[in-house]
């Protein structure tokens, strides 16, 4: 068990620090389709205004800003439990890389002293290690699974913004504007489609 115990932490140290720096990749993208929905929710906003401004030429283009502007916030609630995944999956690692650190001293002691007490504790540190990448391995399908969801929403935004483009077109006098409008929620939700995209692939997933 101590030779064992000692193999699976020096493999599991290199690990379990690429994977801390993955999920710290991962936040930052997070963090950053965060700071882009708050921009679908101002565009939102003042597209909004611009239909009622617009009159009845522009009902179903406000319809649909409305809808975006729904989207944006359940964009934000939605990257918010990601958020809170992502901590819990940095508190796993950090502790992964203690019992690590810690097995490879219990081992180095059992090896010196096998008559100490030393091997009984390396024995039981080696039974909590597994639990703690247990844990870490549901959460990161937890995390996986959170991040579908979100990329599902977001194809449902891409839809909603899509389909504003073309409720654009109504817009009589108001055509111009309501396009420009209708282009930018097209641009920004692709750019929010291609950072979780990117997330998908992310090795943290694949265990590369």
């Amino acid at each position: 068990m101590t030779t064992t115990a000692m193999t699976s932490a020096r493999r599991k140290a290199p690990r379990a620090g690429v994977d801390l720096l993955q999920i710290v990749r991962i936040n930052e993208e997070i963090k950053r389709v965060v700071g882009v929905s708050f921009k679908i929710n101002i565009m939102a906003l003042n597209a909004i205004f611009l239909a009622k401004r617009a009159g009845t030429a522009a009902l179903g283009f406000g319809v649909l800003s409305n809808e975006l502007r729904v989207f944006s916030q359940d964009l934000r609630t939605c990257m918010e439990s990601l958020t809170g995944l992502i901590h819990d999956c940095v508190g796993e690692v950090s502790i992964v890389l203690q019992d690590i650190r810690f097995t490879r001293l219990l081992g180095e002691a059992a090896s010196i002293a096998p008559q100490s007490a030393a091997p009984a504790i390396l024995a039981q540190r080696y039974a909590e290690n597994e639990t703690h990448a247990g844990k870490l391995a549901k959460l990161r399908n937890q995390l996986k699974r959170a991040l579908e969801d979100a990329f599902q929403m977001v194809e449902l935004g891409g839809v909603l913004a899509k389909s504003a483009k073309i409720e654009a077109a109504y817009g009589q006098s108001f055509a111009v504007p309501l396009a420009q409008v209708s282009g930018e929620f097209d641009g920004v939700v692709e750019e929010i489609r291609g950072s979780l995209e990117s997330l998908r692939r992310s090795p943290f997933f694949t265990g590369h």
